[in-house]
């Protein structure tokens, strides 16, 4: 099957090339109908509304202005899952180092000289005795991609493992382990957790998730890592929970000035999803995304619009972006009865104050195709429509 659409700009961000010579332009472009982008600050860059879809190749997204591109119609992908395992593998060795003094029992040993080292050694180790892993208790706050590997690799190491996540999804809740059990409450998780790791998106709802109040709650003594997003710790807080001995240990990869300087923080410069290989998943992830949207209007993994799949079979697509309001599907169809153009297949979702209408109909030349796009337009709630081509 091929699709007669027009060949597509794809400016992708520094760094980022996947996409097949063949079927794309490459930044050659001042007026893209795609953007690929890692951690480019969509804030404070300029695009207009000929952006039909922005793709981050990661899982975060607040460095993109969410309500403009959806007023705009410009639908916002991520890649979920696609640097999980590496944010896992760096959690399970902050866990390790903040069970045992692995960094300065080097340093002390870097640090030792002449003949009696191994004396030296048997004496001196004593100052870095360090606990197990096994047998503690772990709250892990989000079990989607991350935090269930967490979750699981947690369990493998022995721990006593207990998740929490309101909102998991179903293909989530079926990949977890039934070994590890699920808290009904915030509350069940901080009380006797020996390690709590927030591995949840950073929204509104969830900001300050973990400030005094909670941490109030906490295990004295206990330690508090967040692989997740700034903003989710409340890092006055924590400073002050540092300060009184009530957490042990506070493991971030998101710096402030307060948590930086502070002697009981371990913060790494953002490196949860900073290997070769999540790099390459999140950047293929993102272009196969894009690929699918420009080619066949299908939506999958959009943070700010309705998941809608429906096969391209026939031989014209359009697609309308428009607002959730009552009796919008009739009036679109309305329009196409008028012209009495015949609906081989239909799909409708919507998303908060935003909705998705995927119509395929039989052929139409392309005069009549541009007259009707031209009036599908005149409807004022109607944001976006595209027609999309197919020879079967």
């Amino acid at each position: 099957m091929t699709f007669d659409v027009k060949t597509y700009n794809v400016i992708a961000q520094e760094g980022i090339d996947v996409f097949p010579k063949d079927s794309y332009t490459v930044n050659q472009t001042g007026k893209p109908d795609a953007l690929l982008i890692r951690s480019q600050d969509m804030h404070k860059t300029a695009f207009g509304t000929n952006v039909l879809a922005i793709a981050r190749a990661g899982a975060g997204f607040n460095n993109i202005p969410l309500v403009k591109c959806t007023d705009q119609g410009t639908v916002v992908f991520n890649t979920p899952g696609s640097n999980a395992n590496a944010v896992k593998e760096l959690v399970v060795a902050l866990l390790i180092l903040a069970a045992r003094p692995v960094i300065p029992a080097i340093q002390w040993a870097k640090k030792m000289g002449g003949a009696d080292v191994s004396l030296q050694t048997e004496k001196g180790k004593n100052h870095f005795d360090g606990t197990e892993l096994q047998g503690k208790r772990i709250g892990v706050i989000g079990l989607g991609s991350v935090g269930s590997k967490v979750a699981r690799a947690a369990y493998d190491l022995g721990m006593d493992v207990v998740g929490y996540d309101p909102y998991i999804s179903v293909e989530h809740a079926w990949r977890l382990s039934n070994d590890i059990p699920r808290a009904e409450s915030l509350d069940d998780v901080l009380n006797d957790s020996d390690y709590v790791t927030i591995h949840i998106p950073y929204t509104e709802q969830n900001r300050n998730l973990i400030s005094a109040k909670e941490l109030a709650k906490m295990k004295d003594g206990a330690v508090l890592l967040n692989y997740s997003r700034g903003g989710i710790v409340n890092d006055h807080d924590v400073c002050e929970a540092l300060d009184s001995g009530k957490l042990r240990l506070f493991m971030t990869d998101f710096s402030s000035p307060e948590v930086l300087n502070h002697d009981k923080t371990v913060v790494t410069p953002h490196l949860g999803g900073t290997t070769e290989e999540a790099e390459v998943n999140g950047a293929k992830q993102a272009a196969r995304t894009l690929r699918k949207y420009l080619e066949t209007g299908n939506i999958v993994n959009s943070v700010n619009f309705p998941t809608v799949e429906m096969p391209f079979e026939a031989p014209l697509r359009l697609t309308l972006i428009h607002q959730n309001i009552p009796n919008m599907v009739g009036r679109i169809t309305t329009i196409l009865a008028n012209r009495e153009i015949n609906i081989d297949n239909m799909i409708n979702r919507s998303r908060d104050k935003i909705a998705y209408t995927v119509i395929d109909a039989a052929a139409l030349s392309e005069e009549q195709v541009e007259e009707l796009v031209k009036e599908l337009m005149t409807i004022p709630e109607v944001i976006r429509v595209r027609a999309l081509h197919n020879h079967a």
